[in-house]
């Protein structure tokens, strides 16, 4: 994993000061390789990303853990990445407005997919209280 991170921190650096001294002349070019280095990056982490989610849902089936449950976490988690990463791709095209959108229409897809999470949250503490 430590050279996982050289090379995407390597890769990284060097498209920054690629795309510094391209900006320049074409700042176009220069948005369209930050984006597609950010593109390549996030493609280079989905086998880390697919052993995680394999990982967890082995965990939650070991502790008896209600798939549905599961899958709803693990769908909202990948909300809020995918969220974060059109928010930082749109401020790097300076659309600021756009990307606070993005960020509030994340924030309330998450709220959604929470509802019947906390409403079986809610059910469970009311009925460990006594009448």
């Amino acid at each position: 994993m430590v050279i996982e991170i050289l090379q995407i921190v390597g890769i990284a650096l060097i498209s920054t000061f690629l795309a510094l001294v391209v900006k320049e002349q074409k700042p176009n070019i220069a948005f369209l390789l930050v984006v597609f280095v950010g593109c390549a990056i996030f493609l280079f982490l989905v086998d880390q990303i697919a052993a995680i989610i394999q990982m967890v849902e082995r965990i939650a089936l070991n502790a008896k853990v209600n798939t549905v449950y599961v899958e709803t976490i693990l769908k909202i988690i990948g909300i809020a990445y995918i969220a974060e990463f059109a928010v930082q791709i749109t401020k790097d095209a300076g659309q600021g407005s756009i990307a606070s959108k993005i960020e509030l229409a994340g924030k309330i897809l998450i709220l959604a997919m929470a509802v019947p999470i906390l409403t079986v949250l809610v059910e469970t503490i009311l009925n460990m209280i006594p009448s």
